[in-house]
C-alpha cells in the first residue's frame, strides 16, 4: 500500500481532521515555515471533474480575497500528482455543531456574541461580492477563547459569476437552504441571512427548525411551514431575539434584513433591558399575482334588483378547478425541487459510493468512529507490525487508501504499529573482546531485556576472545526493547598451554621471554626478603624464577584478563 505523508515536499500530513462532500481535511505541518497548518484535498474521484475542480478553485479564489479576524486564512493553492489541495489556517477547537450538540441551548450572550462575529464576517464577504451559499454549524470553528472562525467556501459564487451547474443553485445543507434556493433561484446576500437567522435559532433551540425523513422534504417545510416561536422553545430568549430571528428567516427574501450590516446593528442592541420585551415582530404577508387573483383589486359589480338566484355549481367547480391548480403547482414544485437535490447528491440512489477517510495516524478506537460516521467499519483482519517512528496502537497503513471511492458499508483493513523497535547491531563487525562486548551490552537501555549468550568456538581467522558471528538475532533486524529476547554471540577459542616445569630455577628475563613468545600474558613479583635474617639472605638465589602461579603442569588458558605470575627474589 502506498504511503505519502509529505505534500509537495513541504506539507507534512500528521492527522485526518475532517470530511466534506468534495473533499477531506488533514492537519500538517508546512516544513519550511514549522507552523501547522490544514490542508483540503479534493477527493480523488473528483479529479477530472471540471466543475468539481472549478468549484474547488473558486473556494481558494473567494477565501483569499477575504481578509476578517472571523475567516479561515489561505495559505496555498497547489496541485501534487493529481490531488488539487489548498493549505489554510489551521483553527484548534471544535466545529459550533459540536458545541450545540455538548450544551445547547447556548446562553443568550455566548449566541449573540457568535452571532455577530459570523454575521461581521458573512458581512466582509458580501462587501467583496462573495455569499457563502453553505453557512451552517458544521463550517464555524469555535476556539477555546469564544472566537469563531468561518470556512468552507467551497459553492460560494463571486458577483457576476457564471452558475456551474442548474443543481449547483441548490448546493448547501437543505437544513439551512433558503427557501428561494429550494425553488431553484439565484442565491443573494439574503440567502446567507436566511442561514445565519437558522444557525442562530439552532443555538438556542438545540436543534434546526425543519426536519423530516428525506431532504426534500425538509426543502419544502422551509418553503411553507411557519418557524415555531424561539420563545415558546426556549423562555430564556428574549423578545427582541426572536424579532430577529424572525426577521432573518422570513420565506419573503424581500423581507429579510436588506444587509448582513443591518443584521449587525440589531446584534449590538437585542440584549439591552429596554429591547426585552418588545412587540412581537409580524412580517407583512405578500400576495403574489396569479391568473386566479387578476380580479381582486376590482371594484365591485353593482347588481339591479331583484335579485338574481345564483347558483352554487359553477362555484364548486372554480373551487376544485383552484384545488387542481394549487396540487398540480405544489406537484410541479416539488418534482423540481426533488431532482434538484438529486443531481446536487443530497438524494442518490443505488449502491451509495463514500469517500474512505484517511486512519492513518489515528488509534483503534478513533478510526472505527470515523469509519462509523461515514457509514464505513474496520476490518476484524488488523495486521500488526513493529516500526521505527510510531508509537504502540497507532495505526501505520490502510487498505484502501485514503480518498478511494467504495460502496458504503464497506470494511477497511488497517495496519496497526506494534510500538518503535530498532534494529540490532553488527556485533561481529565492532571487532570486540568477550569482555569489552560484556561491558558495551550492559551500558546500553535499549538491550537490557536481552539475555547474551557467549559461546567459544575455534577460529583462526580472529584474535582469540574476539567476537565473530551472532544468531537468534540477526544484525539488522527490527527489535522490540520492550519485549525480552535471546542473543547468541560466539568468540574466538582461547589459547590453551600446560606450565612448563622447567622454568623453575631459570633466569626471570629468559622465563618471560619464552612465555610471551607463545602469547602468554606475563607479571613478575619480587618475594619480601624484609622477614629473613642476614644468614638467610646469602644463601638465596637471585634473578631466577622461584615459583609460579598457576603452579607447573596445570592447565592455563590465555583470556584478556588471565595471566602467569613469575615470583623471584
Amino acid at each position: 500500500m502506498a504511503k505519502n505523508n509529505v505534500i509537495s515536499n513541504r506539507y507534512e500530513v500528521i492527522q485526518h481532521i475532517g470530511q466534506g462532500g468534495m473533499a477531506d481535511v488533514f492537519r500538517a505541518v508546512d516544513t519550511v515555515l514549522n507552523r501547522e497548518v490544514a490542508i483540503k484535498i479534493l477527493r480523488s474521484d473528483l479529479n477530472t471533474d471540471a466543475v468539481s475542480i472549478l468549484r474547488f478553485e473558486r473556494e481558494a479564489q473567494a477565501a483569499t480575497a477575504l481578509a476578517h479576524p472571523n475567516i479561515v486564512e489561505i495559505y496555498d493553492v497547489g496541485e501534487y500528482k493529481n490531488h488539487h489541495y489548498i493549505v489554510m489556517e489551521y483553527v484548534p477547537g471544535k466545529t459550533l455543531k459540536q458545541v450545540i450538540r455538548n450544551r445547547a441551548p447556548l446562553v443568550n450572550e455566548e449566541a449573540v456574541d457568535i452571532m455577530k462575529q459570523l454575521t461581521s464576517a458573512t458581512m466582509e464577504a458580501h462587501k467583496r461580492g462573495i455569499i457563502h451559499r453553505d453557512i451552517k454549524p458544521q463550517n464555524v470553528i469555535v476556539k477555546s477563547d469564544g472566537s469563531v472562525k468561518i470556512l468552507d467556501f467551497g459553492i460560494a459564487i463571486a458577483k457576476g459569476s457564471m452558475q456551474l451547474t442548474q443543481a449547483n443553485n441548490v448546493m448547501g445543507s437543505v437544513h439551512y437552504l433558503a427557501p428561494e434556493l429550494a425553488k431553484g433561484e439565484s442565491a443573494s446576500p439574503q440567502s446567507d441571512i436566511y442561514a445565519l437567522g437558522i444557525v442562530f435559532y439552532e443555538m438556542l433551540a438545540g436543534d434546526v427548525p425543519f426536519k423530516a425523513d428525506q431532504a426534500v422534504q425538509v426543502a419544502l417545510r422551509h418553503m411553507r411551514d411557519p418557524m415555531k416561536s424561539i420563545c415558546s422553545i426556549n423562555p430564556s430568549v428574549p423578545q427582541s431575539i426572536e424579532n430577529i430571528i424572525t426577521k432573518a428567516t422570513a420565506k419573503e427574501p424581500s423581507l429579510r434584513y436588506r444587509s448582513c450590516e443591518a443584521m449587525y446593528n440589531d446584534l449590538l442592541t437585542c440584549l439591552e433591558e429596554s429591547r426585552r420585551n418588545e412587540e412581537p415582530l409580524v412580517l407583512p404577508t405578500i400576495k403574489k399575482n396569479t391568473n386566479v387573483n387578476n380580479n381582486v383589486n376590482k371594484q365591485p359589480i353593482a347588481r339591479s334588483k331583484p335579485k338574481v338566484e345564483v347558483k352554487q355549481e359553477p362555484k364548486k367547480k372554480n373551487n376544485v378547478l383552484l384545488g387542481v391548480l394549487i396540487a398540480a403547482v405544489l406537484a410541479v414544485l416539488a418534482i423540481g425541487t426533488f431532482f434538484a437535490l438529486l443531481l446536487n447528491g443530497v438524494i442518490n440512489f443505488g449502491p451509495k459510493m463514500v469517500s474512505v477517510p484517511n486512519v492513518v495516524g489515528l488509534s483503534k478506537d478513533e478510526a472505527i468512529e470515523l469509519l462509523e460516521s461515514n457509514s464505513l467499519s474496520l476490518d476484524d483482519d488488523i495486521g500488526y507490525e513493529l516500526t521505527t517512528n510510531v508509537d504502540k496502537d497507532i495505526i501505520i497503513d490502510m487498505e484502501p487508501d485514503g480518498y478511494t471511492q467504495v460502496e458504503e458499508g464497506s470494511s477497511i483493513k488497517v495496519v496497526i504499529s506494534t510500538g518503535k523497535g530498532i534494529y540490532i547491531e553488527d556485533f561481529a563487525a565492532l571487532n570486540m573482546s568477550l569482555t569489552d562486548m560484556q561491558n558495551y551490552i550492559e551500558s546500553k537501555e535499549e538491550y537490557k531485556n536481552i539475555r547474551v549468550t557467549y559461546i567459544e568456538e575455534n577460529n583462526e581467522s580472529v584474535a582469540p576472545g574476539v567476537i565473530f558471528k551472532q544468531e537468534s538475532i540477526n544484525a539488522g533486524e527490527l527489535y522490540d526493547p520492550t519485549l525480552a529476547a535471546n542473543l547468541t554471540l560466539y568468540y574466538a577459542g582461547y589459547q590453551s598451554t600446560i606450565i612448563p616445569s622447567d622454568i623453575i630455577g631459570r633466569p626471570i628475563s629468559d622465563v618471560v621471554a619464552q612465555l610471551e613468545a607463545s602469547g602468554l600474558t606475563v607479571l613478575t613479583s619480587e618475594i619480601d626478603k624484609s622477614n629473613l635474617s642476614e644468614e638467610e639472605r646469602e644463601k638465596l638465589n637471585y634473578g631466577v624464577v622461584i615459583r609460579v602461579e598457576p603452579t607447573v603442569g596445570e592447565s592455563y588458558i590465555q583470556k584478556e584478563d588471565n595471566y602467569i605470575l613469575l615470583f623471584y627474589y
